[in-house]
């Protein structure tokens, strides 16, 4: 390539950009307009202001009435009279939990296989020592020792 074919496609490429960027700024403007023509902005509602111009007198809210109050009023406290009448209750269900109720419910399973695994060992170690003493009497002693310390 000689430097006249580089210079004529740097000119192309440089008119092509400029076409396309022309070609996005037209593109945008009728999306602008576009837009513009869609987007209609809220009216005004005027609720304690009173606007002195004409036309905007006509998108001012009529105040606002009171209702009957005594009425609604009357109504809650015959509500709030009547009281409900209870024929059973169950003093059981009023007495307050322990506060780790919920922990020892959760942990009860645990406990249980625990308890199992605890007491067939103890059952091993009695058997054990009976294999290597044949004296039972001695190993009732050493067993009651053993559980009055603890």
């Amino acid at each position: 390539m000689t430097e006249d074919d580089k210079v004529g496609t740097l000119v192309d490429e440089a008119l092509k950009r400029k076409e396309r960027l022309q070609n996005l700024k037209r593109k945008n403007e009728d999306n602008i307009q576009d837009k513009s023509n869609v987007i209609q902005l809220p009216t005004p509602k005027f609720r304690s202001y009173k606007p002195q111009d004409d036309a905007l007198k006509e998108k001012a809210l009529e105040d606002g009435k009171a209702g009957n109050i005594e009425a609604e009023v009357q109504d809650q406290l015959q509500a709030a009279m009547a009281k409900p009448v209870i024929d059973e209750l169950d003093i059981s269900n009023l007495a307050p939990r322990k506060p780790d109720w919920d922990l020892k419910r959760d942990v009860a399973k645990k406990l249980e296989k625990l308890e199992r695994r605890t007491q067939k060992s103890i059952a091993e170690l009695i058997i054990s020592r009976l294999k290597k003493e044949k004296d039972l009497a001695t190993i009732v002693n050493v067993g009651s020792n053993y559980m009055s310390k603890n």
